[in-house]
């Protein structure tokens, strides 16, 4: 456990959030990896109402479990603003390290590390403490979120991914999920962007040489985020062989 709280606090002194709503780009990360298996994944999300409805986000990934404890990935993010057309807006790499189970509470635990290059911004690195508990037919996971931009004098930027799913039929997940906002290193707050909702998840064995997810749900702004839309649709497609 103190090895754990220990790189959560690394996590917070190391590292700022990107522009787009939480979520919009975003996932939930689970704590463990398999080793070799590739997956090939796109995710789609696009405000609702508002002021900001139409603005959207769309993720391409490509990553490897290059070991039980170590996988590696590359993803480019295109972006849509209300009134502009779509453009590519970030390359980045990323890693996900696994670091165990903490027995007593069935939780895995892993550090995911992600180095963004900005297209039309600044440059990001971005960490997350990464929890997750199975049991069943229960996963819950939880991101623990900070990101920086690599300019002087830029705060971190904290935020949170959660999300709780339960397969009620062989291949069928329903569940919910919330993506919000913390605040900074100058002010840590619970008053500002979050969206919260259902989320469903559907998988085909044997596609080809592997297996293929859906994944869809729509998300409800709260707090702040109402300011500027009414809600968040979100979709996403990942193959694994």
């Amino acid at each position: 456990m103190k090895r754990v709280w220990a790189i959560a606090g690394a996590i917070v002194a190391v590292s700022s959030a990107a522009n787009a709503a939480p979520g919009l780009d975003d996932v939930v990360y689970g704590a463990t990896v398999e080793a070799g298996k590739t997956e090939v994944e796109t995710r789609y999300g696009r405000l609702v109402g508002g002021d900001a409805d139409a603005e959207d986000a769309f993720v391409v990934e490509v990553a490897r479990g290059f070991s039980s404890h170590f996988y590696g990935a590359a993803l480019a993010t295109f972006e849509r603003g209300p009134a502009s057309s779509r453009r590519l807006e970030a390359l980045a790499l990323e890693g996900i390290f696994t670091l165990g189970r903490i027995k007593a509470l069935d939780l895995d635990t892993a550090v995911y590390v992600e180095a963004e290059h900005g297209i039309h911004g600044p440059d990001n690195l971005e960490t997350k403490l990464l929890l997750e508990r199975r049991k069943g037919p229960f996963d819950s996971r939880l991101n623990v979120i900070a990101e920086r931009a690599l300019e002087p004098g830029a705060p971190a930027e904290f935020s949170y991914a959660a999300s709780a799913d339960y397969e009620v039929a062989e291949d069928i997940s329903l569940g919910a999920e919330a993506f919000g906002e913390l605040g900074t290193s100058d002010k840590i707050t619970t008053h500002s962007e979050h969206f919260v909702g259902p989320a469903l998840k559907v998988g085909l064995d044997h596609v080809g040489r592997g297996e293929l997810e859906l994944r869809s749900g729509y998300l409800f702004a709260v707090g702040r985020a109402r300011d500027e839309a009414r809600g968040q649709l979100r979709f996403g497609l990942e193959y694994e062989f």
